[in-house]
Order: C-alpha cells, then sequence, then structure tokens
C-alpha cells in the first residue's frame, strides 16, 4: 500500500505525458513563436516545428467553429505551447488585445487569395491549370483544330482557327483550352498505360458554332497546329490550403516520370506516381520516396553467379497537389540523396 501511494504520484505524471510520443516529432532546435511572413508555406513553417511536417495535424488545434480554420495569414504569430501536457500550435493576432485565439484566424477578415500556400505553387502552377491526364478514348473524342485562316499552317495569339467535332449545343461553353498528346504514362509495375499527358499549348473562345466552328486564340505558348485538341476548361478553383498529412491507406507505389523537362529528381521537381484515388490517394498525402537498393554480385559467397539486392534507402518526401483515377502528381519537398524514376514511393 504504502509503495502505491509513492508511486502514484509518478504514474499521475505520467499519465500527464502523452506528448512524449512527440519527443522524435518536435525539433530541438524550434522556436517558441514564429511570425508568419509573406511568402511561407505551410510546410516551410512546419518544418521550424518539427522534424516530420506530416505531423503538423497531431498538435495542429482546429477550432470548429470558425469557418477555415486552418488558414494562416501574414502577421500571424504561432507558439507552441503544452496544453494538459500535450504540444499544441496557437495562433495569436499582432496587436490584438484579449486572450489567445486557438487556430482560429477570425479577427478581422482576408481575402482568401492571402492566406498562405501549403507549398509554393511558381512551380507547380502549370500542371495545376495547363497539364490534363486523358484516355486515349477522352483525347480522340476531343473537337480537334481542322485549319487557320488564310492557309496558315500555324496560329498563334489573335489568329483564328476553324475546328471540327463539337457538339451540338456546346455554344454554351465559350472557353477552351488548346492541348496537345503528350507522353503516355505507364505504370512501371503492371506495363498499364494510365493516360497521356494533355499538354497545354494555348486559348481560344468560341465565336461561332456549327461543323467547323470558328474559335479565336486569346493565347499561346508555342505554335497551334492543326490535330490539336479543344478542352472545355474546368473552372473548379484548385485548393492549395490543404493540410500535409500521412495516408490514411497504406501505399507501395513507384515515380513513373519527372514533369518538369529535366532528367533529375530533386527539391521541387513535380513526379508522377503510379497511385491515384482509386488507391486511396487525397491531395496532402505526403509519401516517402525509396531509392531502389541496386542489385550486386556477390564474388565471396562461394555460389557461382550470387547475387543480393541491397536495402531500400529513403531518399526525400514528396506531398501529392493533384490526383487522377490511377495516378498522381506530387512536389519532391525533401531530397536527402539522388531520386530517379522508378523509385519507390510508401508510406512515411
Amino acid at each position: 500500500m504504502r509503495l502505491r501511494k509513492l508511486l502514484a504520484p509518478l504514474f499521475g505524471a505520467l499519465l500527464c505525458l502523452p506528448w512524449i510520443g512527440f519527443a522524435d516529432t518536435l525539433r530541438s532546435d524550434h522556436p517558441e513563436r514564429y511570425v508568419v511572413q509573406r511568402g511561407d508555406t505551410l510546410w516551410d513553417i512546419s518544418e521550424r516545428f518539427l522534424n516530420t511536417p506530416w505531423l503538423w495535424p497531431e498538435i495542429w488545434l482546429l477550432n470548429q467553429e470558425i469557418e477555415n480554420p486552418h488558414l494562416i495569414y501574414p502577421g500571424d504569430v504561432i507558439s507552441l505551447v503544452f496544453i494538459d501536457g500535450q504540444p499544441r500550435l496557437t495562433i495569436t493576432r499582432e496587436g490584438r488585445a484579449g486572450p489567445t485565439v486557438y487556430l482560429s484566424p477570425r479577427v478581422r477578415e482576408e481575402a482568401l487569395t492571402d492566406a498562405i500556400h501549403t507549398i509554393p505553387l511558381e512551380g507547380i502552377r502549370p500542371f495545376l491549370t495547363e497539364t490534363e491526364v486523358l484516355s486515349d478514348e477522352q483525347l480522340n473524342g476531343l473537337p480537334y483544330i481542322l485549319a487557320g485562316e488564310d492557309d496558315r499552317v500555324m496560329g498563334s495569339r489573335l489568329d483564328r482557327v476553324y475546328a471540327r467535332g463539337l457538339e451540338n449545343g456546346n455554344g454554351a461553353i465559350q472557353s477552351y483550352a488548346v492541348v496537345r498528346r503528350g507522353d503516355a504514362f505507364v505504370d512501371p509495375d503492371t506495363g498499364d498505360h494510365l493516360g497521356y499527358a494533355a499538354i497545354h499549348v494555348g486559348d481560344a473562345v468560341l465565336e461561332r458554332d456549327g461543323d467547323p466552328a470558328t474559335f479565336s486564340i486569346i493565347d499561346s505558348n508555342r505554335e497551334i497546329l492543326p490535330g490539336d485538341r479543344l478542352l472545355a476548361v474546368d473552372e473548379e478553383r484548385f485548393d492549395s490550403r490543404f493540410l500535409p498529412r500521412a495516408p490514411t491507406v497504406e501505399v507501395d507505389g513507384r515515380i513513373m516520370s519527372v514533369l518538369d523537362g529535366v532528367t533529375q529528381i530533386g527539391q521541387y521537381s513535380v513526379v508522377a506516381i503510379n497511385r491515384g484515388t482509386e488507391h486511396g490517394l487525397e491531395t496532402g498525402d505526403v509519401l516517402a520516396i525509396y531509392q531502389r537498393g541496386r542489385t550486386v554480385r556477390d564474388p565471396h559467397s562461394g555460389r557461382w553467379r550470387d547475387t543480393v539486392q541491397l536495402p531500400d534507402e529513403h531518399a526525400g518526401e514528396l506531398i501529392v497537389f493533384r490526383t487522377f483515377d490511377r495516378l498522381s502528381f506530387g512536389l519532391v519537398m525533401r531530397a536527402t540523396r539522388a531520386m530517379h524514376t522508378h523509385d519507390l514511393v510508401r508510406n512515411p
């Protein structure tokens, strides 16, 4: 009985320390407070406090009474505090009197565009609005440019072009992206074709319905050619302010290709992986990248032509920013060693 009384305070203290599991998550040099600067991203701020930024939601206390409680604005002060023994990140507003407001940007009205983004948008913007993944059937079913006016072979800004394949009644849709078939995405595990990149080459507006229909090119980033396709513009806004998090499903996939016109994969490279919504992936999911261990010959084992595959090595992390049915686009946020196509992506 006496031993129980002596140990009771110790057990009580341990029960009040659920944050022990976060000992390896919090950076040893984390600040006590940080003032959000214009140009910051949520990932950058997460890395100031955490070794593993995708665990941010674990210590980010959302106030369910506040609309969009995860939005953070320049000038906000983020502080690391302990509430009931648990680490929590809190937000206060500069110059605001009164108690701390926990993760709730409700003091002043802010435009959504003023809130910081999760990841830098400069490198991924073309892959948000200018790159689609379409099947062969979808591409072949799109209206196509037949010819330009005045016998021109190529079209550019302010030129008029004529197109066929516009469905009757589609005259209500005015804005179209001009796209061109790009490389195929091929699953390295199964060999399946997962779709083609529909590369954005310009924008056009419908002037006159019919067969052929008349379009005016309002913008182009390269010459527009006969055979290029017209894709109705999706006006759905991309939400760039998602929370980074670990996937809720087991992921075991591979990098299929790097999309930004380079061969080396490093920090801020955009890659396509062979996992998508059909596999349970969502925007904001963070995946670890593993460099596949190479196969080497063992001349010392005493067995003829004995080979051994070396262990896979952790090479970095990516965050999924756009999903399709069977593939996704990810931005490499951290690179600790060289990465290549066909490297593995798994739960962090």
